[in-house]
């Protein structure tokens, strides 16, 4: 009989204990200064990129206004522009650093659509590569993450600096 492998993941216990956080995570994250506290990768103008605390694929990230706003008209075109153009900047830094081969990049708009914040939207920007989903997920309902958040923003943060 083969042995059997556990993989633990203690810090998903927080999101499936409580799912619904009692502040919005983009409006604390934008106050703060501590960008390394939130996960905080880059800032604009309008918009920030934060990492993913309960990611689906390592990288993932999102890209908020810094306006609490959570449909897509009533986002400034300042704001959108900016958030594309984030997320072209991310991709590029996501496929030199984890040498991304794809991205998955989406919006969640409203509850019933599966937003988990749905007062305060954002673009997911969830990199991929070839063979990266597997049957984990469907048998062992685990999704295995092969990096910290703590060493990809470390990673993420450094490049930010050496542009």
């Amino acid at each position: 009989m083969a042995h059997l492998q556990r993989l633990w993941a203690p810090w998903r216990n927080c999101f499936i204990a409580h799912p619904q956080p009692r502040r919005c995570i983009f409006c604390a994250a934008k106050r703060s200064r501590a960008d390394r506290a939130h996960y905080v990768v880059a800032r604009g103008r309008h918009v920030f990129t934060l990492l993913n605390l309960y990611p689906y694929n390592n990288g993932h990230v999102m890209i908020a206004p810094y306006r609490h706003v959570g449909t897509l008209t009533t986002l400034a075109p300042a704001e959108w522009s900016e958030m594309l153009q984030m997320s072209q900047r991310i991709m590029t830094r996501l496929t030199r650093l984890l040498h991304a081969q794809g991205f998955n990049v989406g919006m969640n708009l409203g509850r019933v659509a599966g937003a988990g914040i749905p007062g305060h939207l954002h673009l997911h920007v969830v990199p991929r590569w070839q063979g990266d989903t597997n049957v984990m997920p469907i048998i062992a309902h685990t999704k295995v993450i092969s990096q910290s958040l703590d060493e990809l923003y470390t990673m993420l943060a450094t490049s930010r600096r050496r542009r």
